[in-house]
């Protein structure tokens, strides 16, 4: 009886030992499995892009921008996340807006303009900022050179001066007995000076006269600003300009007020911004295509995240450039486009 007990005893022992083995053994791989599928759901760490703007909301150029990412495969909210941050035009929010990126310790910092990539590049010398357009960025020292950024800026560029000068030839052509020219510009941008001096170099031979009208806007929404673009208006009536020349950023804020000055006293309006004719009643703009630009930029943000340097990639300038007209714009002046400009139109607006 003894014995048995005994053997019973030590069964007992040995069942509760090999219980114990399975016990730790089956707790184990439920543990390895757990954390492999805790693995495989796990997200990797998704890219994140801030984009700094100096205006109020999407438009097409932007649209365009996320078009070229999504081409690339990467999709808003799916494997790429976007910071927004947007001046509205109060330009002197940008730095904080830059600032602000970098704390949150963005992937890239996406731009455009001189001004809002200065403002990035204020703000740090190590996230890398992709530039969807700016102008003359070497003249600015955004970067070294177009072949060689040298820093942590890339992207697209324009020679803003070069897009200048074929403007003014397009409105001899367009206007070939007009010989005064009223030329809005910013003298404290040196973008905007360079601007200027070309227009004067090349004026001459197109028989213009260029009178300059020189508007500062380092806060395009002050008060002051208001009152400097009205006395450049009336002086550009007072002077009885033939055609009004603008290189500056003023149409976002200033477009209806500009188009309102036109219609009235009859001066067609040129510009640089295709958003002047087709927003704003200008007669006629002369640009490089913002929107390609943009949608090439998403390369440079692609290639970056893939683990390029931006002082390895070069700057690109425009490929593509467009011309606008109004003939809603040239009939309410009074005017004629010529047939060989009006042939060279890539959009007229009816």
């Amino acid at each position: 009886m003894k014995k048995f007990r005994i053997l019973d005893f030590a069964f007992s022992i040995k069942e509760a030992a090999n219980k114990k083995i399975l016990f730790i053994t089956l707790s184990a791989m439920l543990f390895a499995l757990c954390s492999a599928a805790q693995a495989q759901q796990q997200p990797r760490n998704t890219p994140t892009i801030g984009y700094l703007s100096r205006d109020t909301g999407p438009d097409s150029i932007d649209e365009a921008f996320m078009e070229g990412l999504r081409a690339l495969g990467w999709i808003e909210s799916q494997n790429i996340v976007i910071e927004y941050r947007r001046a509205a035009y109060k330009m002197d929010r940008l730095r904080g807006l830059a600032e602000d990126l970098v704390r949150l310790k963005v992937d890239l910092i996406v731009t455009a303009t001189q001004q809002v990539t200065m403002a990035a590049k204020q703000a740090t010398g190590t996230i890398p900022i992709v530039m969807r357009y700016s102008s003359d960025a070497v003249d600015a020292g955004l970067i070294a050179s177009l072949a060689r950024p040298g820093g942590n800026v890339t992207g697209l560029s324009e020679q803003y001066p070069d897009v200048n000068t074929k403007l003014l030839e397009v409105l001899h052509e367009t206007l070939p007995n007009v010989k005064e020219v009223a030329f809005l510009w910013d003298p404290d941008s040196s973008v905007y000076t360079k601007t200027y001096r070309a227009a004067q170099a090349v004026a001459p031979a197109l028989r213009l006269s260029l009178q300059s009208l020189e508007l500062r806007h380092k806060n395009i929404t002050s008060k002051k600003m208001t009152e400097d673009i009205e006395s450049r208006l009336r002086a550009v009536s007072r002077e009885r300009a033939g055609a009004l020349v603008i290189v500056s950023r003023l149409y976002g804020q200033f477009g209806r007020r500009i188009a309102e000055f036109s219609a009235k006293n009859r001066v067609p309006v040129f510009s640089v911004s295709t958003s002047a004719v087709e927003k704003y009643s200008g007669l006629l703009a002369y640009a490089p295509d913002w929107s390609d630009m943009s949608r090439r930029a998403a390369t440079y943000v692609d290639k970056i995240l893939k683990g390029r340097k931006p002082a390895d990639l070069p700057v690109e300038q425009p490929r593509k450039f467009k011309l606008v007209i109004s003939l809603k714009t040239a009939e309410q002046i009074g005017l004629t486009i010529p047939p060989n400009v009006l042939a060279r139109a890539d959009r007229v607006i009816k």
